[in-house]
């Protein structure tokens, strides 16, 4: 009985063999992905280009040439609301007289040329835009107004008296006279009965009163005022 022994060399043929053909099927599938890859993205898509043009939109509205049904839309901030010794530049185009970079006075009002006093505190800078440019209609033909906030300052309080530590105070959001005066300490000989806040209202200064001993022993907490921006605590 005869039988055929392989040779060495046909033995190596075979092995090397063995190894490439994994190799190349490894190889064919990626090529086969990849292409396929990219032919369901740009089928989705249309093009990188459209996709970027998409999210600078922004508008959560399908885009003309695209097969988006949603694009996220960027969260808008509430507008700001001028505060006390803020610093604004008011600018009337072609009126140089008029133009003037004003701070906001502690009740609240700026100085403008030809209207004097005016309230700004609480407005937005385009809110105060539109009502300059209504009351400047009597001296300039039509106005255009800008108002710029160039230095925005956090509010602040005042405390006077028998207090540890005098003057402005920032007020923190939410702030209480009782945690006012905790912070800002109260001197030995301070009249703890006889606090108040002195508050402008509608160019009315109000005196509310806060009995600070009843505070700390948890009594009377309807006394506990949140203050405002602008208000003078005053400890005799």
């Amino acid at each position: 009985m005869s039988s055929h022994w392989p040779t060495m060399w046909e033995q190596t043929k075979t092995h090397a063999s063995l190894r490439v053909r994994p190799r190349i099927v490894i190889v064919t599938l990626m090529l086969l992905e990849s292409v396929f890859g990219c032919a369901w993205v740009m089928a989705q898509t249309g093009s990188s280009q459209s996709v970027a043009a998409t999210v600078a939109v922004g508008s959560g509205a399908p885009v003309a040439g695209t097969s988006s049904t949603f694009v996220p839309t960027a969260s808008v901030e509430p507008e700001y609301r001028i505060a006390l010794s803020d610093v604004l530049h008011v600018n009337v185009w072609k009126e140089p007289e008029l133009t003037a970079t004003v701070s906001v006075r502690r009740d609240g009002k700026i100085s403008i040329p030809l209207l004097n006093d005016v309230q700004a505190v609480g407005l937005t800078p385009m809110e105060l835009s539109a009502y300059l440019a209504d009351k400047l209609r009597k001296f300039v033909e039509d106005p255009r107004v800008t108002v710029i906030v160039s230095q925005a300052n956090p509010p602040r309080i005042y405390l006077v008296g028998e207090v540890m530590h005098h003057g402005p105070m920032t007020l923190l959001p939410d702030m209480t006279i009782f945690q006012a005066l905790v912070t800002s300490g109260l001197t030995q000989f301070a009249n703890t009965k006889k606090i108040y806040i002195l508050r402008t209202v509608d160019n009315d200064q109000r005196k509310l009163f806060v009995n600070y001993k009843k505070l700390i022993k948890g009594q009377s907490m309807s006394q506990n005022i949140k203050l405002e921006p602008g208000d003078t605590i005053v400890v005799p």
